[in-house]
Formats: structure tokens, C-alpha cells, sequence
């Protein structure tokens, strides 16, 4: 076939609601009943298109809001696991990439039919069992979001491929987007199910092959990803998972002289020290690995003295505490006018006090458990530190449970120094820092929110006044990857906006967009001159 084809176009995958009596709450009942039960599932790694437990020493996988409750086992991937994976990636590298683009896409494309129709109830279910999702978070993760990705990559790529140089008189000039030289290592995190399933996948359409370290705390989710894209068709090899801790990963992989790129998501800590251990090996390495990261941020919410109290105590609600503030998008700290703070405060806090938490299997309830016992423990001590601190107060939750599921109220802590460690420091979980200003120091503030923490992936300001939300937007150009005006800092959404986001996660460049597939691209220039000179000499010559 040698037509110009058309891929289908892209669109958004409708939420559905689950709501009371429909029929995607009774077939979502019925997987979350049938997951909960698989409690000796291996969860096993894919190597090569074969499944086998890791090497290494067996890791419950267990729901973080019934923590005795297990829902598989894993195997430690070995540094001889890890070596099998990437070598079944340079195996399958040559004939994947050697395949039309057209026939690359259709796989993902299949994907996302298979995964927003007969798979849809099942890996929502095991990422609600498995990371402590709602329903709803659940739905705009995984389907929703991936199917996004699946949908506008292939959308988003046939344009990079389209992108041509122009030519001149007699020449005919050509891109050629090749794939890298090697493998790519794609490291993801335990939050989203679709950004776990992204970050493999972005660079198997664009040729490359791949080994997956997902987390191990989002295995299950995972484990059933794998078994969508083997439904639509993917050969072995292309997209090899490995389970566990990920130092085998670090030792093998990343050592690897055919490393190409790392794909990650995930603590800034993390991201440094992968970007640390390629440094080291730079010398090594048959071409220079792409780094493409996404780490947390102290995301913000700036409100102006102008600000609705109704849109912006539910833009802090759900920003802070939607999936127990676990998202790199989740407000964490919050900047409100006096007057404002005045007007909504009661209400607010009574809102905050009434949010039902427990087992996300129970649909009536608005958070479920923090991920594991290390995030859990991260968070008690953060309150049990705010306490001791003069200037901050607990306004509301403060208690923690970890008897049965990894459980922290949600939080409110207020502050009048907004430079204490609460205002600066990523906790990942439902704690929510407040500083109130008096309402004349709007530009001071401005100021404190650019320069208090480190980084921001996503920031909102909330105001009626158009000059005000004019005089954020460019002041807080720097401040946040995603920027939000009159909302929560969370819920971009795949292809609408220019460069992509996520619709749960508010990711930035990373989340279906051009620009990053053209990272796993290398692009060669064909120039081709039909009546070359046959003449050295130029006509100044005489």
C-alpha cells in the first residue's frame, strides 16, 4: 500500500459516571469483587513476549486501604532478568522499526478500543484496588487518559512524520524521523495508570523499543496494560516488562551501552539521581541517552481579593484532595486574601471535615488510603511537625490511621509564615497549607508565591478582576508547567490544549504531545539534487 493514508481522528474519551444503577457501576462491582479475590495472582514481568515471575524475592502487592488484603505477588526483577529484557529489545529492534508507521499506529490504536471498551471495567478496577482510586479518579486515569494518549499520539505523530523541509529549484529535500540507536528505559510511577502506560508506549510508536520498570505498587494495573497492548497485537519484544525495586534496572539498564533514553515520572530525588548515574556513564554510552522527566512539584493556588468563595473552596477541595492529594498536579499550598479567607472559612473547613474517606470498593466515598506505609508515615511526621510550630495551625484533620489502610484525614494548616517548611516542601498527600494575606500585599504575594518553593508543575489563580488574572498569568509565567485560571490546578486534558496534558495528572509537555514524541526521534536530512554540477569552478572565478 502506497497511499497517503489518514489516521482516525482523535477523540476524548467520554467519563462515565458510575453513577447508582448503571450499567458500568454493575460491571465495575463485579471486577472490583473478582480482582479482590485473585489474592496469590502472579503478576508476572514480559520478556520477550514471555510471562515469568522476577528472579529476586517474592513482593506482596496489597490495596493500600486493606493493607492485609493482597491482590498478587511479584518477583524482584534479578540484574540476569533485567539483562534478558534489554537484550529482547535490541532483538525485536530491527523488525519494529522496520514496520510502516501505519501498522505501528494500528496497534495503539487497537489498543485504545480494547482498553475503553472490554478492558475498561477491569483496569479501572485494579487501578482502584491496587493504588486506592475512586471511582472517579479511576475513570479519568485509566481508561480515560490512556485511551487519550493512545488516540493522540498516533494523531500527533503523523504530524511530526508530515513535517517537511521545503525544497529549492532541482532539489528535493526529505526528514527522515528515525528511531534512536538501542533501547529505551521508561521508569514510571505508582499514581496514574495512564502515565504508567504513556511513557512505554510513546516511544514504541515512534520505532523504539522498550523495558518497562513500572512501580511496584501500581504492578497489577500494569500487569493488565501489558495484556491490552498483546491483545492488539504487539510483538514480543517491542515493550518488555520487569517487576520490582528497580535496582537491577539501575545496574543493567542504565549501564547498558546501547541506552538510548530514559522515560520517568516521578520524585525529583529520583530523576537527579538517574540523571546523575548517566553522567557517570556518559563515556560509554554508543550515543547520548535522552533524559525526558516529569517530577513533583509544591503546586499553588493564588486567590485575589476579587475571587468567587464558591469557586474557589471547591477548586481547593478537589485540587488538594482528589486521590489523597497523590497527584504532581494536587494544590498543596494556598495563597487567600483576608477578606476572602473571612467569607469562606466556615464553610469551607465544615466541607473539608465532612469529606467521606475509607475503602474505595465503597462508591459513596470522596478519598481512599495514601499508597504505602513509607508515604504514610511521610505525612504523619509532616503534621506531627506542624504542631510544634508556633506560627502554623491545624485547622482541620491532623489524625492518621494506619490499623487497616494507610489512612490521613484530610488537612488543613494554616500559616502566617509562609516560609516555613509546609509551604516549600512536596509531602505528596492530603495536607493543604494556607497562608491568608491582607488583601493590600496582592503584589507581595505574587512575589512569595513565585520564590517559596523550588518547583511547581501546576498553579491556578482564582479572581473576577480580568487585570488581576492579566498580572498573574505574567508574573507566574515561570512559576508552574500549567497554569489555571478559575479552577482546580488538576484535570488538563489530552489534546485540548496546545501542547498536551493529562487529564487526570495536569502533566505538562510530557502527556500526549508533539513534543515529546519528537524526543524518541532522531531525524536525518536527505538532500537529493537531480542535476548535480559537474563543473568545481564557480562563475566569480572568471
Amino acid at each position: 500500500m502506497d497511499g497517503i493514508t489518514r489516521v482516525p481522528e482523535p477523540l476524548n474519551e467520554p467519563v462515565h459516571s458510575y453513577g447508582p444503577g448503571s450499567p458500568e457501576r454493575v460491571r465495575l462491582e463485579a471486577r472490583l469483587a473478582e480482582l479482590a479475590k485473585a489474592t496469590d495472582a502472579p503478576l508476572t514481568m514480559t520478556v520477550g513476549g514471555a510471562q515469568r515471575l522476577g528472579g529476586g524475592e517474592r513482593i506482596d502487592v496489597v490495596q493500600p486501604h486493606h493493607h492485609s488484603a493482597r491482590l498478587g505477588v511479584l518477583g524482584n526483577a534479578t540484574a540476569e532478568d533485567v539483562g534478558q529484557a534489554v537484550e529482547a529489545a535490541l532483538k525485536a529492534a530491527p523488525a519494529w522499526r522496520a514496520l510502516s508507521f501505519d501498522d505501528r499506529a494500528a496497534v495503539f490504536l487497537k489498543a485504545a478500543e480494547l482498553l475503553a471498551g472490554p478492558y475498561r471495567e477491569t483496569v479501572a478496577a485494579a487501578t482502584m484496588l491496587g493504588q486506592s482510586k475512586t471511582a472517579q479518579q479511576a475513570e479519568i486515569d485509566a481508561p480515560c487518559e490512556l485511551v487519550d494518549f493512545w488516540r493522540w499520539n498516533v494523531h500527533f505523530a503523523r504530524r511530526i512524520l508530515a513535517e517537511q523541509p521545503v525544497s529549492g529549484p532541482g532539489v528535493w529535500n526529505r526528514a527522515d524521523h528515525r528511531p534512536l540507536e538501542g533501547f529505551v528505559c521508561a521508569i514510571t510511577p505508582f499514581n496514574f495508570t495512564a502515565i504508567a502506560g504513556n511513557l512505554p508506549t510513546a516511544p514504541a510508536l515512534m520505532g523504539n523499543t522498550v523495558v518497562w520498570k513500572p512501580s511496584p505498587t501500581q504492578t497489577l494495573s500494569a500487569w493488565y496494560v501489558m495484556r491490552v497492548l498483546e491483545a492488539a497485537g504487539l510483538p514480543p519484544g517491542v515493550i518488555n516488562m520487569v517487576t520490582g525495586d528497580g535496582r537491577a534496572v539501575s545496574e543493567v539498564a542504565l549501564t547498558h551501552r546501547a541506552l538510548a533514553g530514559i522515560h520517568f515520572t516521578g520524585s525529583t530525588a529520583t530523576f537527579q539521581a538517574l540523571w546523575g548515574r548517566v553522567g557517570q556513564n556518559i563515556g560509554r554510552y554508543a550515543s547520548y541517552p535522552r533524559l525526558v522527566g516529569e517530577t513533583g512539584g509544591k503546586d499553588f493556588v493564588l486567590a485575589h481579593p476579587s475571587a468567587d468563595p464558591a469557586v474557589l473552596r471547591t477548586a481547593l477541595i478537589r485540587g488538594a484532595f482528589e486521590y489523597q492529594g497523590q497527584k504532581c498536579s494536587a494544590a498543596s499550598r494556598a495563597y487567600v486574601p483576608r477578606s476572602v479567607w473571612q467569607a469562606m472559612k466556615g464553610e469551607f473547613l465544615d466541607e473539608v471535615r465532612a469529606l467521606p474517606v475509607g475503602d474505595v470498593s465503597d462508591l459513596s466515598n470522596f478519598m481512599g488510603a495514601l499508597i504505602d506505609e513509607r508515604a504514610y508515615a511521610r505525612n504523619v511526621r509532616a503534621i506531627a511537625r506542624a504542631r510544634d510550630v508556633h506560627s502554623l495551625d491545624i485547622v482541620v484533620g491532623g489524625h492518621s490511621d494506619d490499623a487497616i489502610g494507610y489512612f490521613v484525614e484530610p488537612t488543613v494548616v494554616t500559616g502566617t509564615d509562609p516560609r516555613q517548611e509546609i509551604f516549600s516542601t512536596e509531602l505528596f498527600g492530603p495536607v493543604l497549607a494556607v497562608h491568608v494575606y491582607d488583601d493590600a500585599r496582592w503584589e507581595q504575594t505574587l512575589d512569595l508565591v513565585d520564590d517559596t518553593a523550588p518547583y511547581a508543575l501546576t498553579g491556578a489563580v482564582v479572581a473576577q478582576d480580568r487585570a488581576a488574572i492579566a498580572r498573574a498569568t505574567d508574573r507566574l509565567r515561570f512559576a508552574a508547567g500549567n497554569f489555571y485560571v478559575n479552577d482546580k490546578p488538576t484535570g488538563a486534558v489530552v489534546g485540548q490544549q496546545p501542547f498536551g496534558g493529562g487529564r487526570a495528572s495536569g502533566t505538562n509537555d510530557k502527556a500526549g504531545a508533539v513534543q515529546n514524541l519528537l524526543r524518541w526521534t532522531s531525524t536525518r536530512s536527505i538532500k537529493e539534487t537531480f542535476l548535480p554540477p559537474t563543473d568545481h569552478r564557480y562563475p566569480h572565478m572568471g
